[in-house]
C-alpha cells in the first residue's frame, strides 16, 4: 500500500462522511438543548457528542457487518430506527410541555436538569452518527475487504484517521455554534426550538419512508 493511497482513503473518508454527518445542521439542536446549560457543561456534551459519533462510526467500519448478520438488521432497519428517533425528538421540540407546567417542575428538577445528557442521544445518534454515516461506513467497510483484501487493515486505518478529523470538523462547529445563544435570548431558543423540531419530524419521516423504500425493493434480489 503507497502513501498516496494511504492519505487518499483519509480525503476520501472526509469528503464522504463530512457531508452526511453535516454538523452545520445539528448545531440548532446542539443550541437548542443546551441553551441552559453552563459554558462548560455546553463544550463536555460538544465534545462528548463527537466522541461517541467517533466511538460508534469505528465500531460499524470494524464490526458493523458481523454486528448486522449476528442480529439480523439491515441498512433499510437502520434507517427506520432513526427516523422514529429523530421524529419522537422533533415531536418534543415543536410540543414542549405547556409553560405552567414547566415552571412547576423547574425547581423540582434543577439537579437532574443540570446533570442532562444529550451527548449520546441525539448529538450522536441519529445526529453525527446517524443511518447515513452508518451507511457510508457500512459500504465503504466492503469495498475496502472487497479490493484491498491483504492490505484493508492499513486501509481501515486510513479511514479512522479520516473519521477523527470529520468529528473534528463537527466539534469545532458544536463550540463556535453555542456562541449564538447570548445573542438569540430565550425567545429565540424557543422559536429555534420549535422551527427546527418541525424540521426534524420532516428529517425522520423521511428516513422512515426511505428505510421502508429500500426494504421492498431488497425483498425481490433476496427472495431469488
Amino acid at each position: 500500500m503507497s502513501v498516496e493511497s494511504f492519505f487518499n482513503g483519509i480525503l476520501l473518508t472526509v469528503v464522504g462522511l463530512l457531508p452526511i454527518a453535516n454538523p452545520f445542521s445539528t448545531a440548532p439542536l446542539f443550541i437548542s438543548l443546551t441553551a441552559d446549560m453552563e459554558p462548560k457543561d455546553r463544550a463536555r456534551q460538544a465534545l462528548m457528542g463527537c466522541l461517541y459519533a467517533f466511538g460508534i462510526l469505528v465500531v460499524f467500519l470494524v464490526l458493523g457487518s458481523a454486528i448486522i448478520r449476528f442480529f439480523g438488521i439491515s441498512v433499510p432497519g437502520i434507517r427506520v430506527a432513526g427516523g422514529l428517533i429523530i421524529s419522537t425528538i422533533g415531536f418534543r421540540m415543536l410540543f414542549p410541555k405547556p409553560q405552567a407546567q414547566v415552571g412547576a417542575v423547574r425547581a423540582a428538577n434543577a439537579a437532574s436538569d443540570a446533570k442532562t445528557d444529550i451527548a449520546f442521544t441525539p448529538i450522536a445518534m441519529p445526529s453525527l452518527a446517524g443511518p447515513g454515516s452508518i451507511s457510508v461506513v457500512l459500504g465503504g467497510a466492503a469495498q475496502i475487504r472487497a479490493e484491498y483484501a491483504e492490505t484493508y487493515g492499513f486501509i481501515y486505518i486510513s479511514v479512522i484517521i479520516g473519521m477523527a478529523i470529520t468529528l473534528g470538523i463537527a466539534y469545532l462547529v458544536l463550540r463556535a455554534s453555542s456562541s449564538m445563544v447570548r445573542f438569540l435570548g430565550r425567545t429565540g431558543i424557543d422559536a429555534m426550538t420549535r422551527i427546527f423540531g418541525f424540521l426534524l419530524i420532516c428529517m425522520g419521516m423521511q428516513f422512515l419512508l426511505t428505510g421502508i423504500d429500500d426494504f421492498y425493493h431488497i425483498l425481490p434480489s433476496a427472495a431469488g
